[in-house]
């Protein structure tokens, strides 16, 4: 007989082996989410002490398109700044680290990062961070103010390794990138990790059915050529192959093979990207003007696109950069032509490594005897390769007397030449390249009414008339035209230039040839002759295409414009293999472009269609553990 103490006793006993029993199979209970049953395991960081770091990649302030382009000394104001990094209250800051006055006194900290490490609470599910970036502005004769120009606040999820708030996976401007109004902001946050590879411990026991401690940055199960890491952080199921050689999310000309190339210098598959190499040229003598890229004119560069939601990044000289990378300083060559553009053959094979063909575009400062400057195909007829004049002819052509001018005329003439690299060619508006006729007749047959409706109301730096810069009594405000035209004069005289550009310009074969003999635009003749997708084994699937059209659309991240949509479907595709494509092409007709693959899915014998996704297992698992 048990005693009335004993009983309760066992009783108690009883009833917490029951509740514990319960809860390790609410816990441990098999999952099919994934794919293969998994076990579910909510533990968060077993195997390390819980830490976050959060990596300040490159800040960049906004302000000097807009100095540069107006009247008076300001551009010469460098800002100065610093970071502050909150997390849950604790608080890590940049100021009396960094540059030679404690604080960044320049426009772009490109090539300077940093890392600040926050220990945490083992087991902590979320944390609060905040990243601000703080300004010291002159205040009163000699005094100084610290005003916040920008503040990033973050939830970090410690069981997915995302964070939400202003920051997130699938936002319109890349996760760890901010567009903010005063900085553009590139940051990384992640947490402790037993085999450093990223992916965080619940992640792969839950979602992925990984091994928490084997690096998955150097594994690929699916043998596609991009490791399970690069694939999980941006949504691609690592045991499906993925045709990363020829996925192109953001049309931007940069396959995910090649995303993954460059995935340290902020390349990001559903973010459009352009990338140049520049090279200079050496001065022709001791009273010769430096032939480089000014950094200010590139300032300009990656503001103007940054407007429109495109990164622009120039290899001028990375640190880290290929051995034949950008600022290298050439030989002096005067004569350099653009239909006899095989002269910039040599620089192009000897300066610009192979493996950067068909990602970069080839940017080469120089001299010229017309002062002007083109791009020119070199290899076939792909519109890769820039050269730019910037010595004495071109100033005095071109109005540039002033430190400033001089940097505003090089950055319109490269934006110029960077958007034939983009689409915006003669053949496909009149507008584009046209000069006063008094310098020669590139439209014999045009009227004079539109032969002058082009030149005055194509407001574009694709117009030869806004290359060139007025005295400052002349020009509107003050201020110089530095931009792709709006549209806003409308047709039949003007275009909407940002809804005609097509990134991937610059990696095809256009469809015309500008040969020697020609005299014209008129000359010019254009022969389209591309088949569409071609790829074996793959069927056009008409019925797919017009139903889910417009859900597919999604798909495809592309700037500024609209996209047509096209479904192949493989009836012969293996179990594990997707059998469903998803192709687009943006609508910029006239100009050229091509079907880019952006998606890969699954349809079954009923016509279900089916994408991985890796939110949906986790909301899965979130849900049978209980958590929203």
């Amino acid at each position: 007989m048990l005693d009335g103490n004993r009983k309760w006793f066992l009783l108690i006993a009883v009833v917490a082996i029951l509740i514990l029993a319960s809860l390790w199979s609410f816990l441990e209970k098999p999952s099919e989410v994934g794919g293969d049953s998994v076990t579910i395991d909510d533990k968060i960081s077993p195997y390390e002490n819980q830490g976050l770091f959060v990596q300040i990649l490159r800040i960049r302030n906004r302000s000097l398109m807009n100095k540069m382009l107006t009247r008076g000394p300001s551009w010469k104001e460098v800002p100065r700044f610093y970071y502050i990094v909150n997390v849950d209250g604790e608080e890590g800051s940049s100021k009396g680290y960094v540059g030679d006055e404690g604080v960044y006194t320049t426009y772009d900290t490109a090539g300077y990062e940093s890392t600040m490490t926050f220990d945490v609470d083992e087991e902590r599910e979320y944390s609060k961070v905040v990243i601000s970036i703080i300004e010291q502005q002159p205040k009163g004769l000699f005094g100084m103010e610290e005003v916040e120009k920008e503040r990033i606040e973050l939830i970090y999820d410690y069981r997915t390794g995302r964070w939400t708030g202003d920051d997130y996976f699938g936002d319109k401007d890349g996760m760890g990138h901010y567009l903010g109004k005063n900085y553009e902001v590139w940051f990384n946050i992640y947490q402790s990790d037993y085999d450093n590879d990223g992916i965080p411990y619940w992640i792969e026991r839950n979602v992925l059915g990984t091994d928490p401690t084997r690096d998955d940055s150097k594994l690929d199960p699916d043998n596609d050529g991009i490791p399970t890491s690069w694939e999980w952080k941006y949504g691609y199921d690592p045991f499906t192959y993925n045709d990363h050689k020829n996925l192109d999310p953001d049309i931007d000309g940069i396959e995910n093979i090649e995303e993954y190339k460059m995935r340290n210098y902020f390349a990001n598959p559903f973010q459009p990207d352009i990338y140049i190499e520049t090279d200079g040229m050496q001065k022709r003598g001791f009273f010769d003007i430096p032939h480089i890229f000014y950094k200010e004119s590139q300032q300009m560069i990656i503001e103007r696109f940054a407007r429109h939601g495109i990164n622009v990044y120039i290899d001028d000289g990375w640190m880290d950069g290929s051995p034949k990378g950008g600022g290298e300083m050439l030989p002096y060559t005067r004569n350099m032509d653009d239909v006899m553009g095989k002269q910039l053959l040599a620089f192009y094979k000897h300066h610009f490594p192979e493996e950067r063909k068909g990602i970069f575009r080839y940017v080469v400062i120089g001299d010229r005897e017309d002062g002007g400057g083109f791009i020119t195909p070199v290899v076939y007829n792909k519109f890769d390769a820039i050269y730019v004049s910037n010595g004495w002819k071109s100033l005095k052509t071109r109005l540039a007397f002033t430190p400033r001018e001089i940097r505003v005329m090089l950055a319109k003439a490269v934006l110029h030449e960077l958007g034939h690299s983009i689409g915006l060619m003669p053949i496909t508006f009149p507008g584009i390249d046209l000069m006063s006729r008094k310098f020669g007749d590139r439209y014999p047959s045009m009227s004079d009414t539109d032969y002058e409706g082009y030149l005055k109301n194509y407001y574009s730096v694709m117009n030869y008339q806004y290359i060139y810069n007025k005295p400052f009594f002349f020009s509107e405000n003050g201020t110089y035209l530095f931009d792709y035209s709006d549209g806003s004069n409308g047709p039949p005289y003007d275009q909407n230039d940002w809804e005609h550009i097509y990134l991937p310009t610059f990696q095809l074969d256009v469809p015309f040839y500008e040969e020697p003999t020609d005299e014209n635009f008129e000359d010019i003749e254009i022969v389209n002759e591309y088949p569409g997708v071609i790829e074996e084994g793959w069927i056009y699937d008409e019925n797919l295409t017009e139903k889910y059209s417009k859900e597919f659309k999604k798909m495809a991240m592309v700037k500024n414009t609209d996209v047509d949509i096209q479904v192949f479907v493989k009836p012969s595709a293996s179990e594990n293999e997707y059998n469903l494509r998803v192709y687009a092409k943006p609508r910029v007709e006239p100009v050229f472009a091509v079907w880019s693959l952006v998606a890969e899915g699954y349809v079954d014998e009923n016509g279900t269609i089916s994408f991985y996704s890796q939110q949906d297992i986790i909301d899965e698992v979130k849900e049978a553990i209980g958590i929203k």
